[in-house]
């Protein structure tokens, strides 16, 4: 097979996920990305048999002069903005040019910032280079993934193993027909079949995440079922108009108390329940020496903190205490037999949206759902409705080859963060608290791009590696990231894209239930307002429930703000007014975009990455003037042209060039419905 056309393959979005090429009403496909498919191809066929473009396409735009202007423009621009990080991420060498000789030594190098973050680099495995492990997140994953590979592979071994013990599956061909119809025997025989497999998986799973959970946490495995227990009983035993409200003050609640009570040190237990009758001299011995809590809290597994990674696990209990509410406002017919769907073969809005089995809302099969090995640590998020039916069927989108593609492109993006943190120092930077004026603006700009593109590919490498891990398990769960960072314009688009299943889960479990974009009745500006309102409510709970602090806050309500320009800007330039006009509703959309792209880096830089004051210090040293710029602008420019703030002029600069990135962000989705796909991200 032609290599470029593999690699075409290798990343085409069937490959990364096949929810984004068909309908969420059709059901998964067996396709092979490795091979054309009939919905790839450029155009669709008309009646006559001609090409035509698909549906609401335009003629591609790659060969213009306009786009070989852009492709110019983005290779000479790639290059000089890793050279740029990278310069900074070095020593500096300094030549003893006959103007160096002048000038004092001392004061060169005290534009040196590399003794300061020096500290903060460790060792490499590229020579000659140090690694910049500083991001205590993304090293406790990097210094695990060896152990976790292990555990990846071990895992289906020990299922198959499992399976060939315990093989809770019938015979197909010894069970008889009923009622003497061939069809209703091979239904009955196909649901046993079913829901053996169903019992069989779950019983390996409630072991295998018995032995994970003590693994991880230790002694501190009883307090998550504990929590696990208190959810379940909330659910099943308090009136079902009762749930929703009980479910929300109850995990929200959890948030707060993992965070304020730090996962709840037995220490901190004993001493509460210490006899009152003991006297003081004896409590204080007791404490310096140690009680029976101090001796549990010192077994805390591999991930003593078990409360930071409690957050995933507590959208998954929301889950199914909803779930199993809705379930019992269905009636007792079963909905997949009422519509004559095909259980082994459903859509993935079908999984979701239809109802389980009144049994299989039991407690076991609850606690397997919350706490599934591949999905525990940090997900994609997958319903108990959709886990439940893929515990009965295998979907068809799970192949060999897919999962060997999606692997290859895991081992692609790790190799690529391990090139960067080994040359691109701005995490170490950054956390170093260097003094921003000794940056050019160019520089400053890239310190902060680099450093989200660090964010992005932290939060991206432990969700592909779960989610290979589920896949290889036979559990087929959304997939978190669409789109590079670098090809986002919307912040709509991005945040459907961004951690996508997290995006989907809020969808469904409150912002449909809140009202949507305006809940029934609600049309025109009112309707767009509370619309608004709501997705202020919504990001409020993802800062929370990412991490209850001010500035996570500060950056939900930041993305809510900066969605009201895009907002009254659709208001402005409605699409349908300027069909006649596309090429310059085009540039006034580049336009818009770019001032989305500053806003949403703005945005995450204060969320994740500098916070506020780091933010302000970036702002101010890109905008301010900088000496060291003056002459290389006047190298260019002639001194009319110049401003006062050569600050500005690199704004300027850089807003160009992101109006040439929007330009390609646009053709690439044009190229996709091309071939039929329109994705909403």
């Amino acid at each position: 097979m032609n290599l470029l056309h593999y690699a075409g393959r290798l990343y085409s979005l069937n490959t990364l996920d096949t929810r984004l090429t068909t309908s969420f009403k059709t059901p998964p496909s067996r396709l092979d990305p490795v091979r054309p498919s009939p919905d790839e191809a450029p155009y669709t066929k008309g009646r006559n048999g001609a090409g035509e473009l698909a549906k609401g396409a335009t003629p591609p735009r790659w060969r213009s002069p306009e786009f070989i202007y852009h492709g110019l423009v983005i290779l000479l621009a790639v290059p000089l903005m890793f050279k740029t990080v990278y310069d900074v991420s070095k020593r500096m060498n300094i030549f003893l040019s006959r103007r160096a000789l002048q000038t004092d030594i001392d004061d060169l190098a005290s534009h040196e910032n590399y003794h300061k973050f020096a500290s903060l680099l460790s060792p490499g495995w590229i020579p000659g280079r140090k690694v910049d492990n500083s991001d205590q997140q993304y090293a406790t994953f990097r210094d695990n993934v060896p152990y976790l590979f292990a555990v990846m592979m071990l895992h289906p071994l020990l299922r198959r193993l499992f399976d060939s013990v315990y093989n809770a599956a019938p015979n197909v061909s010894s069970i008889p027909p009923q009622n003497g119809s061939d069809s209703s025997g091979s239904s009955s025989s196909e649901s046993i079949i079913a829901n053996g497999r169903m019992n069989r998986r779950i019983s390996f799973d409630l072991g295998f995440s018995a032995l994970f959970l003590l693994a991880l946490h230790g002694f501190s495995a009883p307090k998550v079922l504990l929590i696990l227990y208190i959810n379940y009983a909330l659910a099943t035993r308090l009136r079902k108009e009762y749930v929703p409200v009980a479910t929300w003050f109850f995990n929200i609640g959890i948030l707060f108390a993992n965070e304020l009570g730090k996962g709840y040190p037995y220490s901190d237990i004993a001493n509460v329940i210490l006899p009152w009758t003991a006297s003081a001299e004896e409590v204080t011995e007791q404490n310096a020496k140690g009680n029976w809590g101090t001796v549990l809290d010192s077994y805390g597994g591999l991930i003593p903190r078990w409360e930071i990674l409690f957050n995933v696990t507590v959208l998954r209990l929301i889950s199914f205490n909803f779930d199993y509410v809705w379930s019992l406002n269905r009636g007792a017919s079963s909905p997949v037999e009422k519509k004559h769907l095909d259980s082994a073969n459903l859509s993935e809005r079908d999984r979701v949206d239809l109802p389980a089995k009144p049994q299989d809302y039991s407690f076991g099969n609850y606690v397997a759902y919350a706490l599934y090995s591949p999905l525990y640590l940090a997900g994609p998020i997958l319903t108990f409705n959709d886990y439940i039916s893929q515990q009965r069927h295998t979907l068809r989108s799970i192949t060999r080859s897919r999962n060997l593609l999606y692997g290859i492109r895991f081992f692609i993006a790790l190799l690529s963060m391990e090139v960067m943190i080994h040359f691109i120092y701005v995490i170490a930077i950054s956390k170093a608290q260097p003094e921003w004026q000794v940056y050019t603006p160019f520089q400053l700009s890239m310190l902060g791009y680099f450093s989200l593109h660090h964010i992005w590919l932290k939060l991206l490498l432990p969700w592909r590696f779960f989610r290979l891990w589920a896949l290889l398990d036979g559990i087929d769960p959304p997939e978190n990231v669409v789109r590079c960072m670098s090809d986002n314009y919307s912040a709509f688009a991005f945040w459907r894209g961004w951690h996508r299943s997290f995006n989907r889960w809020i969808i469904r479990y409150i912002y449909i239930p809140m009202g949507g974009s305006g809940g029934p009745g609600a049309r025109g500006k009112w309707g767009r307002v509370r619309g608004i309102v709501n997705l202020l409510a919504v990001f409020t709970f993802v800062a929370m429930w990412h991490d209850i602090q001010l500035r996570l806050l500060m950056w939900g309500w930041l993305i809510s703000l900066f969605v009201l320009p895009e907002t009254l800007a659709g208001l402005l330039f409605p699409k349908q007014k300027w069909k006649d006009h596309k090429e310059v509703y085009r540039l006034i959309c580049g336009v818009g975009a770019v001032g989305n792209i500053l806003m949403m880096m703005s945005a995450n830089l204060v969320g994740f990455a500098v916070g506020l004051d780091g933010l302000e210090g970036l702002v101010q040293g890109i905008v301010r003037s900088y000496p060291g710029t003056i002459s290389s602008i006047e190298k260019c420019f002639k001194p009319a042209t110049l401003t006062s703030d050569p600050g500005l002029v690199f704004l300027g600069f850089a807003c160009v060039a992101l109006f040439t990135g929007v330009q390609l962000m646009f053709e690439l989705r044009e190229e996709e419905l091309r071939h039929g796909i329109h994705m909403k991200c």
